[in-house]
């Protein structure tokens, strides 16, 4: 399985970001204090975490500050049943549908899952967020073009998927 992800966090009015390798990764807490380390390196009281695999689904996880539970948003709470990272994720906010009766590989309903509230801020409120997971057509790279591209970070996640 292709995973992608990618910390980003901003400081003033410039974004930083790194790709990150979540091989290691066991529990949400993991993440959380990797997190924590990007924002308090780059002097940020705010990261978010892209995750990407296969062309399936993404993940938005959202950390505010030291102490906050992370916010999480997955494109399709299916994923959760056929997907470790997914399922790590959905720990956090009590995400996943009930398992399919089949995969969800092919199958054209994704159904989001999550605090779709999460970008708003960002200017991806929670309706057109839940829109574009749920579009036909759409790949979830295309999806996180479209939040960095709205948030002001296009240029930092374009150069790390080149």
């Amino acid at each position: 399985m292709s995973t992608f992800a990618a910390v980003f966090a901003p400081n003033g009015r410039a974004w930083r970001g790194a790709e990150v390798d979540l091989d290691d990764v066991e529990v949400i807490d993991d993440i959380t204090d990797l997190m924590l380390d990007y924002e308090t390196e780059w002097g940020s009281d705010m990261a978010l975490l892209f995750v990407e695999a296969d062309d399936e689904w993404f993940a938005v996880v959202r950390v505010d500050e030291t102490g906050s539970d992370p916010r999480v948003y997955l494109s399709d709470g299916r994923v959760v049943h056929d997907h470790p990272m997914a399922e790590i994720l959905s720990v956090a906010g009590g995400l996943g549908s009930p398992r399919p009766s089949e995969s969800t590989s092919g199958r054209p309903d994704p159904r989001p899952d999550g605090d779709d509230d999460l970008l708003a801020d960002f200017g991806v409120p929670a309706d057109e967020l839940r829109s574009l997971s749920a579009g036909g057509g759409v790949l979830p790279g295309d999806v996180l073009a479209v939040v960095a591209e709205r948030s002001g970070f296009a240029d930092l996640l374009d150069a790390m998927r080149l």
